[in-house]
């Protein structure tokens, strides 16, 4: 792999605030998508997940069950540790916007009535992280160091 996308891939300008947003969203995330995959917390593990997934009309719901709870369970871990924090950042992004659009737009904003409120926070700090990589206490800022 290029050592200059590389680099560009994990720099971080960014200070401490970067942390104090991937470690909270990073255990929601990574909740979540053990709840998909695995059942834990509740979940309905990916059988479960897909036949919801299915009902909604993402098919085939078990990939898509397998896609999002990966998304979401990888992603989270990359966050919590600040490893490769931009791209899972972009991805969790993108799985947002999904959820988003596909589930909760029609119940208007608030998490009451199942709205995208939630989803939204999630959307906007991973944007966030996207733009400012993972910060000062990171293993992307140790390796971009070297």
């Amino acid at each position: 792999m290029n050592n200059a996308f590389l680099n560009k891939l994990i720099a971080t300008d960014a200070g401490w605030s970067a942390l104090a947003l991937r470690i909270p969203i990073g255990i929601i995330f990574a909740a979540h998508g053990a709840q998909k995959l695995f059942g834990w917390f509740g979940g309905y593990g990916l059988e479960g997940t897909g036949q919801w997934m299915d009902s909604i009309g993402l098919s085939p719901g078990y990939l898509m069950a397998l896609l999002a709870g990966g998304a979401e369970f990888f992603g989270g871990l990359a966050l919590i540790i600040g490893l490769l924090v931009r791209p899972a950042s972009a991805v969790l992004a993108f799985a947002m916007l999904i959820a988003i659009f596909s589930v909760h737009i029609g119940n208007g904003l608030f998490m009451s009535n199942n709205g995208y409120e939630f989803g939204l926070a999630l959307l906007a700090v991973s944007v966030s992280l996207v733009f400012s990589g993972a910060g000062r206490v990171s293993i992307d800022r140790a390796i971009a160091a070297r």
